[in-house]
């Protein structure tokens, strides 16, 4: 360089270094922190997997929070992908969020904190898994397992790495309040006995073959569940499950009996103070019409009986109360004493409770246990449906005594190379 071109170079980054020295307007009040949006290095930057129905809403409810910079989106759907990331950039008024086609990629980014998950149920355990492995904190939403032997899995991975990991069922607490708030009063005594209409579980899909659309990557959606061709009907994200929706197929999802049951099982038992157990039993009461019920036994001695006929329940109790959904809590009506109703943390919901839990390293309203514990009751009803006989539970090994049919149904084979 000669000397007079080195003396325009050092003039000229002089003058850049100056003008930068004089512009604190480049640093933004946003990113400074202003009014309820804390500063940028105080918020959890996070990024959503699954963003079709659920995952759209579990999205706006993060972007609606003002501690949450959200960065990037992942979906095998280009329609779902596109719009995610339309939603973000809209929200901060940029470019800046980034759409992926593989989560693998997303979970790479050492830059995030946390992601939330709306998959189909057959991905849950894997993605969970994953996430924690790389460092992420992860809202699941429910039904958080497929299987009974994926639970200790997952579980074992959040407290391994550290991680906040929240279940997704909000209508626990917020849907469930008038069964919840009576029992914590004390108003039923010590609770007895529980009834609850479960649904039914998922079915195998006869669907015939239909060319895949240009927008979804069909291979990466199915994932570790067999190999089918493609159907829209077969990955249709509809709340149904009574046929053309995942949520109905055997492969990807439990049915209605997990589907809702997150829900319901989660309600009643949260209501019942059961939610740091498991059923040590499960009954299987035949009828002559080739049918039956089942009854879960807890360690506690209640007793919740699934779809009990309504000749066969108790009209005497001496306390109870009832939810529109088909739960009934049954007490002895003794007086015990009130115990405060856990709540959220913040005042964001379910969604805001978890990020909170993030900010404090404290479990969230719906810890990854409790949501297990939930659907371990729920998959034992629907083996014990399968096998029509009663069946015993040992939570201490997660699998059942003594019976190697039974214990069969703890898990399924993947599709390589997706292992757990």
């Amino acid at each position: 360089m000669t000397s007079a071109n080195r003396r325009a170079f050092l003039k000229t980054a002089a003058a850049t270094a100056g003008a930068l020295s004089a512009a604190p307007y480049l640093i933004t009040s946003k990113a400074l922190g202003v009014g309820e949006i804390p500063p940028a290095s105080d918020r959890i930057v996070m990024a959503g997997i699954g963003l079709g129905n659920q995952g759209s809403g579990d999205q706006r409810r993060f972007l609606d929070n003002p501690a949450v910079q959200y960065v990037a989106v992942c979906d095998v759907r280009t329609k779902w992908r596109d719009e995610a990331r339309g939603r973000a950039n809209e929200r901060y008024g940029n470019k800046d969020c980034q759409a992926l086609l593989d989560f693998r990629d997303l979970l790479a980014r050492d830059d995030i904190d946390a992601v939330h998950i709306a998959t189909p149920d057959h991905w849950h355990s894997i993605m969970t898994v994953a996430a924690c492995r790389a460092g992420k904190d992860v809202f699941l939403q429910k039904p958080e397992t497929l299987t009974l032997a994926e639970g200790p899995v997952m579980l074992a991975a959040a407290r391994r790495y550290g991680r906040v990991v929240s279940g997704g069922s909000q209508r626990v607490l917020e849907d469930y309040r008038d069964l919840v708030e009576p029992v914590w009063a004390g108003e039923l005594g010590r609770i007895t006995s529980i009834d609850i209409d479960a649904g039914p579980s998922s079915m195998e899909c006869y669907l015939p073959a239909v060319a895949p659309p240009n927008d979804i990557d069909w291979d990466l959606w199915l994932g570790p569940a067999p190999w089918q061709p493609y159907h829209p009907g077969r990955c249709d994200g509809n709340f149904g499950t009574a046929g053309n929706s995942w949520r109905s197929y055997v492969d990807y999802s439990g049915g209605s009996l997990t589907d809702w049951g997150a829900h319901n099982f989660g309600g009643c038992l949260f209501a019942a103070g059961l939610g740091d157990l498991q059923p040590d039993r499960v009954a299987w009461h035949s009828d002559d019409r080739g049918g039956g019920y089942a009854t879960l036994r807890f360690p506690s001695g209640v007793e919740l009986h699934c779809n009990r006929p309504a000749a066969l329940r108790p009209h005497d109790a001496p306390a109870q109360v009832t939810h529109q959904r088909g739960i009934t809590l049954r007490g002895d009506g003794q007086t015990v004493p009130p115990r405060a109703v856990p709540v959220y943390r913040g005042s964001r919901g379910l969604h805001g409770d978890f990020v909170e839990a993030v900010k404090s390293r404290e479990r969230p309203f719906r810890d990854l246990d409790i949501a297990i514990n939930t659907m371990v009751a729920a998959h034992l009803l629907g083996i014990v449906r399968q096998l029509r006989r009663s069946l015993t539970w040992d939570r201490s090994r997660q699998q059942f005594h003594d019976d190697p049919t039974a214990n069969r149904l703890l898990d399924r084979a993947r599709r390589e190379p997706w292992m757990l």
